[in-house]
C-alpha cells in the first residue's frame, strides 16, 4: 500500500477525527463510534473529498483544464468535484439528472445545486434514466472541441483512482484505532456507487484486517450492488499490487433501506436523522448517511450488533438537507 507511487493532490483534512457515540449507543444498546468524514473540509467535506484528491492529482498530470462528472441534482459528489476544480483554477462541467423526479424549488435550486452554482461550474440538467456515460461523454467533447483538455470523472469518482482514497482511509481508521487500542468489530456505511466501499475492502484486505463492513445500500438490489462493490474492489486491490486478497464473502450489502428509490425520503430516514441530531449534535444526509443510519438503527434494535463495538463511517452531506426543507419540515413536528 504505497500510495504515494500515484499522482495526488492534497486538500483534504485528515486524519479525520474517530469519535464515540456514546448517547446515540446508548440508545441503541451498543458501543457506537463514529468516523467524521463530513470533516474533510472541502466546500463542507464529505467522502468524495478523500477521492478527489487521487481522481484530481491524475488530472493534473495529465494537464487537465476542465473536469467533467455527473451525478443526481442534490449530489454531493458534484459539489465536492467543483470545489476541487475551483482550487486548482479547472473549469467544471456538471450533468445532473432529475433521478428522484421531484420539480420542488427547494430540491431543484437550494442545498447542493445552490452551492454548485455559487462555485460557477456549468451546469445542465437532463430527465431520469438518462445514460450518464454517454453524457459525459458528449460534455468532454464539446470542451474538446473549444480546444480545451477534459478529465472525465464518473458518478461517486467511482472507479479505481477514486477508490485509492478510501483505500487510504483505511489504513488511517486502523492506525487511529492502534493508537487508542480500540478493537472494532464491525464497520458500517453507506454504499451507492461502490467506490467507498470497494476502498475500504480493497485496503482492510491489503493490510490484512479482518474488520467485517456492512454496507447499506441506497439504490440497487443487494445482488447487483455487491456485484459492483466486489468488482470494483479486485480491481483496486490490483491496482495497489494485492490482486486475490479480496474475498468475495467480504462484500455485504443490506439493501432493504431504499424505500421508494434513491434519493426518496421517508419516515424512517427522517427519524434517523431527528436520532442523531438529538442525541449527539450530529447532522446526517437524506440520501446516503441518513438510510445507513436507519438500517443500523433498526439492526441494532434487533439486536444485530449485540456485544460489538461499531464504527459507523459518516460520508457527510448534511448540506443537501436544505435542498429536503419542504419534505423534512412537515415531518419533524
Amino acid at each position: 500500500m504505497h500510495l504515494a507511487r500515484f499522482p495526488r493532490a492534497r486538500f483534504a483534512h485528515l486524519p479525520t477525527p474517530l469519535e464515540p457515540l456514546p448517547r446515540l449507543g446508548a440508545e441503541l444498546g451498543i458501543d457506537l463510534w463514529v468516523k467524521r468524514d463530513d470533516c474533510t473540509g472541502l466546500a463542507g467535506g464529505g467522502n468524495k473529498t478523500r477521492k478527489l484528491e487521487f481522481l484530481l492529482g491524475e488530472a493534473l498530470a495529465l494537464g487537465a483544464d476542465t473536469l467533467v462528472t455527473q451525478g443526481a441534482v442534490q449530489s454531493n459528489h458534484v459539489r465536492q468535484t467543483i470545489a476541487a476544480g475551483a482550487r486548482y483554477g479547472l473549469a467544471t462541467e456538471v450533468i445532473l439528472e432529475e433521478r428522484t423526479g421531484s420539480k420542488a424549488g427547494d430540491y431543484m435550486g437550494n442545498g447542493n445545486v445552490l452551492l454548485d452554482r455559487l462555485m460557477g461550474a456549468s451546469i445542465r440538467f437532463v430527465p431520469a434514466g438518462t445514460d450518464m456515460n454517454e453524457e459525459l461523454e458528449a460534455s468532454a467533447e464539446i470542451v474538446r472541441r473549444r480546444g480545451g483538455k477534459p478529465y472525465v470523472i464518473p458518478g461517486g469518482g467511482s472507479n479505481t483512482v477514486g477508490a485509492l482514497g478510501y483505500v487510504d482511509c483505511a489504513r488511517e481508521l486502523v492506525t487511529q484505532a492502534d493508537g487508542l487500542d480500540l478493537k472494532i468489530d464491525r464497520l458500517v456505511t453507506a454504499t451507492g456507487s461502490a467506490g467507498t466501499h470497494a476502498g475500504l475492502v480493497a485496503g482492510f484486505a491489503a493490510q490484512s484486517v479482518n474488520i467485517p463492513i456492512l454496507g447499506f445500500g441506497v439504490r440497487a438490489p443487494k445482488a447487483k450492488q455487491e456485484e459492483n462493490v466486489f468488482n470494483l474492489a479486485v480491481a483496486t486491490a490490483e491496482t495497489i499490487g494485492a490482486a486475490g486478497r479480496v474475498r468475495r464473502e467480504a462484500v455485504v450489502a443490506d439493501c432493504d433501506y431504499v424505500g421508494e428509490g434513491y434519493g426518496l425520503v421517508d419516515q424512517g430516514v427522517i427519524d434517523a436523522l431527528a436520532l442523531a441530531a438529538r442525541t449527539e449534535g450530529l447532522l446526517l444526509d437524506p440520501v446516503y448517511s441518513g438510510k445507513a443510519m436507519k438500517g443500523l438503527i433498526d439492526q441494532a434494535r434487533k439486536g444485530t450488533f449485540k456485544n460489538e463495538r461499531v464504527v459507523f463511517l459518516h460520508t457527510g452531506g448534511a448540506q443537501g438537507l436544505f435542498g429536503y426543507q419542504s419534505v423534512l419540515e412537515p415531518a419533524l413536528g
